[in-house]
């Protein structure tokens, strides 16, 4: 099975997102994201000039980015400038610096294509039946689409976004009735060239698929709803933020300090979008700009122990990308070898258990790379896998369940004939694997040393591995302080 790389990056105006994806059976399994929030519309002044300062927070979120290039082919790559980089009249003076610090062109898409990819990202990632209004509200516009399975019918880009709006209608601080009308008459006055058209079609189900709208939904969530967005939830949010005056102090059930800034201004277009269209109800969408793009790459391209079987047979079942699995399974097992008699580790019951982990761990990509940790421990609990007895099958999904992201040992439950120390300080063997073949590149890592003593442990890195692989150490210093909350160290030492 070929493991064709795909990658899709979206220089938005408020965030830039970096999506990898692997090819499987004409469909894509998604095995890695990066997000970083560089507010390039913030950093865009009355002549629509970006500054010094947004530019250097882009290129400083591009250098991690190319980092994650160099794994994939360059035809593999495409990357997109929205909003932001077509409206700024110094956006070309940005597009060559990153151009030079990528080695690979980037495409500033109208206003149109954006909403076609859109789209497309929705309409392949989503269950749908009938006609769809499809909506994302950017960081400086919003797309609205009506199509019907992959055919988009009626597409339009408005010149409105959370990040622009919030310049133009918040910029004294205050999230007050009179910015929130203001917001929201200029949004129905950029909607109404397109309501006749739009109404005219009709719909059977509303999505949207932006940060904003992810984030509302949430809010809606923390304050006892169901999951849908509806005017009257807009509505309630917008007399919250009235009443708690001043968007630096909002507070809210579920507001991130990333997006306490822009949620005003997505709000009051959200409400705005609602009245025009007539919306009833909007369901929330994981698709969005790079899932088109990556789907458009896609349609271009079409030893005797039984358990060793079973594990070979999952991972077939399931179209693991093998090559990866491999590197974090011997990566693993060498870190167990080394460590294994000072962390008195029972080598014939837990390494073999480190060996299937490796080479299982991403089998939850079948559902979602979101909470990826979660949905192949799922899988491994509830599978029938012929050899595992229940404990070895447990302990199985106990390691895969802790592989990646904060730990939750209030999830953990103990498991019997397991010393739960054991089964804990495997685990961390795992959880650096992972870390370390972050990029899912092959001959990339260079002789790592490890020791350990009680709970902690060191890795010691050669100096010229480390300045040139940032990416990786800041996987490595996230790790440190996921570790930390358990009261356990992990050192980095660099040596010459």
């Amino acid at each position: 099975m070929p493991n064709n790389m795909l990658a899709a990056i979206d220089l938005g105006s408020n965030s830039f997102h970096m999506m990898v994806a692997r090819v499987v059976d004409g469909r894509l399994q998604v095995v890695d994201r990066l997000k970083e929030r560089v507010r390039l519309a913030e950093g865009m002044d009355d002549f629509k000039n970006l500054s010094e300062e947004a530019m250097k927070r882009g290129l400083d979120c591009l250098a991690l980015f190319a980092e994650r290039m160099q794994s994939i082919h360059p035809d593999d790559i495409r990357i997109t400038g929205t909003y932001t980089l077509r409206v700024a009249r110094n956006a070309q003076q940005f597009v060559e610096r990153a151009k030079q610090l990528l080695g690979h062109p980037i495409e500033i898409i109208s206003g149109l294509e954006e909403a076609r990819l859109i789209y497309q990202g929705v309409s392949h990632t989503q269950h749908t039946q009938g006609r769809m209004l499809v909506i994302d509200i950017g960081g400086g516009s919003t797309e609205v689409i009506i199509g019907e399975k992959y055919l988009p019918m009626a597409l339009t880009s408005r010149k409105m976004g959370c990040v622009t709006f919030s310049k133009e209608f918040f910029s004294n601080g205050k999230s007050s009735e009179k910015n929130f009308n203001a917001a929201i008459l200029e949004a129905l006055h950029q909607l109404e060239p397109i309501l006749t058209q739009f109404t005219s079609l009709s719909w059977h189900q509303c999505l949207g698929s932006s940060g904003t709208i992810k984030t509302v939904k949430e809010l809606l969530l923390a304050a006892g709803g169901d999951g849908l967005i509806t005017l009257a939830g807009l509505e309630h949010l917008k007399q919250q933020m009235i009443q708690q005056k001043y968007i630096a102090e909002l507070d809210l059930p579920g507001l991130t300090d990333d997006r306490r800034p822009v949620i005003a201004a997505g709000v009051a277009i959200m409400i705005a979008l609602f009245q025009g269209l007539g919306i009833e109800h909007m369901e929330y969408s994981d698709g969005a700009l790079r899932e088109g793009i990556l789907y458009e790459f896609a349609s271009r391209q079409e030893q005797h122990d039984i358990r060793e079987q079973t594990a070979k047979g999952l991972a077939d079942m399931y179209h693991l990308d093998t090559l990866q699995a491999n590197r974090v399974k011997n990566t693993a097992l060498s870190l167990f070898d080394s460590v294994a008699t000072s962390w008195q580790l029972p080598p014939d019951q837990m390494r073999p258990l480190l060996s299937w982990a490796g080479a299982l761990h991403e089998v939850g990509l079948v559902i979602n790379f979101s909470a990826i940790q979660r949905h192949s421990s799922y899988i491994l609990q509830n599978s029938d896998l012929p050899g595992f007895n229940q404990e070895e099958q447990q302990a199985l999904a106990a390691l895969v369940r802790f592989h990646r992201k904060a730990i939750k040992a209030y999830e953990f439950t103990p498991i019997p004939n397991y010393e739960d120390q054991a089964v804990w300080r495997t685990i961390r063997l795992l959880r650096i694997a992972v870390a370390l073949h972050h990029r899912r590149m092959d001959n990339i890592l260079p002789h790592i040393a490890i020791r350990v003593s009680d709970d902690i442990m060191t890795l010691i890195l050669p100096r010229n591995w480390t300045e040139s692989n940032k990416l990786l150490m800041q996987n490595l210093e996230r790790e440190q302080k996921y570790l930390k909350a358990m009261l356990w160290e992990l050192q980095l030492e660099v040596v010459d």
